[in-house]
């Protein structure tokens, strides 16, 4: 059975949205693109490498795939993640797209919970959500994620998307591995083990 892993940029306060550019996601408004380089270092860098090592296939919704397609083909081929995107075979969920034309990648048709049940059971490593915050908490509302890989910076944004936003399935999560770079960014890998149980102190 395939995993299926949420892999994340949060600023401390649970932002994802628009972390690698001004003009990245400007929607309702937000104001802070690009907060992410400047709240990050190496570490962080080796780190996502290694999250992508056992993964041979990316999930993305709509918003994260256009970004992504207008960036990574023509990206600078000396950056070691250029080949890695443009090569990794891509599977998009979308209502709207009717064809998706970067290389290697999928629209997925009908209901995007079937057709990801279905790449769970195909053969094949690892599927990365990345970005992709709408797709991302339509899986978590149908129990089909299986490992969150976060990286939580040093920095608060105060308004934007939300990976965890209000209305998000209450859930109990064990920590697989958590360590902090030198420069104050947690990365946490943790998986769902059912409903949180609740007592008093």
């Amino acid at each position: 059975m395939r995993k299926v892993i949420v892999c994340t940029f949060l600023s401390l306060d649970g932002v994802m949205q628009a972390p690698g550019g001004p003009d990245e996601d400007t929607g309702s408004g937000f104001e802070h693109g690009g907060w992410q380089k400047n709240a990050s270092d190496d570490e962080v860098g080796a780190a996502i490498a290694g999250w992508y090592e056992h993964s041979d296939a990316m999930l993305l919704g709509r918003k994260t795939y256009e970004i992504f397609a207008s960036y990574w083909p023509t990206a600078d081929p000396g950056n070691p993640f250029t080949r890695r995107m443009n090569s990794t075979r891509k599977y998009v969920a979308s209502r709207t797209l009717a064809s998706v034309a970067w290389e290697n990648s999928t629209l997925l048709e009908g209901d995007v919970t079937d057709a990801v049940r279905a790449l769970k059971s195909s053969e094949g490593g690892n599927i990365n959500v990345v970005g992709s915050g709408d797709l991302a908490q339509t899986l978590m509302r149908h129990d089909l994620v299986d490992e969150y890989r976060l990286t939580i910076h040093p920095v608060i944004i105060g308004s934007g998307k939300r990976l965890f936003a209000d209305g998000a399935i209450p859930t109990a999560l064990e920590p697989v591995s958590v360590s902090t770079t030198k420069g104050g960014t947690l990365l946490g890998v943790y998986r769902p083990k059912g409903a949180p149980t609740y007592d008093s102190y």
